[in-house]
């Protein structure tokens, strides 16, 4: 059984991914600035589920959180932040305030929900960000959610050295494109995209992988590899794709 603190688990891949974690047997403390549906799992799972409204932007209200879910679990052997928001719209239209929204969620949130558990953290313990193949590839309309994921892979990777020695390790997590909120203004047909059960499920199961780069399959995470090493191609080939499943031809 493994304690884990998870910032983003109200909807979508973050829900499936608590409740998941859940039915392993883990415990798990959320999170989110709105409770609204993970609320529910705690009747199902009781006092292996904590939930806190915070934030993520908010340092204060993220370590306010991670400090009591310590105190109630005795530390963390692992930290996700899932937190998110996706704006999509052209990068002309896309001002100052719409990469602030993106960056501070996506980016900062992430630094604040780690100098929040790192100080709580048992020895093995690891920290994952939740990323996007976007953030290596790049997508049109995207620049702004792209730009934050494309932030989480460095820092991860400078954490990953930094810490190498402190038994604490740094991963990403990397999904498909999931059929989420987030996800509904893409020009992407529904069936194109995984169900975010099955995606929350296979990256329960995967979380304590050694891997830097952990995925809910291994097809995702060979088609994350591969990303990673054309990820202009790939880029230009998922556009054109999006474009052609949008046009319906």
């Amino acid at each position: 059984m493994a304690d884990i603190l998870l910032c983003g688990a109200n909807e979508g891949i973050g829900l499936a991914l608590a409740a998941s974690l859940l039915e392993l047997g883990h415990r798990v403390a959320v999170l989110d600035i709105s409770l609204s549906h993970i609320g529910a799992l705690s009747e199902r799972f009781g006092g292996s589920l904590l939930c806190f409204q915070a934030d993520a932007s908010s340092p204060d209200a993220v370590k306010a959180a991670a400090n009591s879910a310590a105190a109630a679990f005795g530390g963390f052997d692992a930290a996700v932040h899932n937190a998110c928001v996706c704006p999509f719209a052209p990068f002309e239209e896309s001002g100052p305030g719409l990469f602030d929204s993106a960056y501070y969620v996506n980016f900062i949130g992430a630094v604040n929900l780690t100098h929040a558990a790192l100080p709580h953290m048992r020895p093995g313990g690891r920290v994952a960000f939740t990323s996007s193949g976007v953030g290596i590839t790049g997508f049109p309309n995207l620049s702004a959610y792209a730009s934050t994921k494309g932030a989480l892979e460095s820092l991860a990777k400078c954490l990953r050295l930094e810490y190498a020695g402190s038994g604490i390790s740094f991963h990403i997590l990397h999904p498909p494109l999931t059929r989420t909120r987030s996800s509904a203004p893409l020009p992407v047909p529904p069936e194109f995209m995984a169900g975010p059960e099955t995606v929350g499920r296979g990256l329960a199961r995967a979380l304590f992988s050694r891997r830097f780069i952990i995925c809910h399959s291994r097809l995702q995470w060979l088609q994350t590899i591969a990303c990673c090493l054309f990820p202009l191609r790939f880029g230009s080939l998922l556009s054109r794709l999006t474009a052609r499943a949008a046009s319906g031809s």
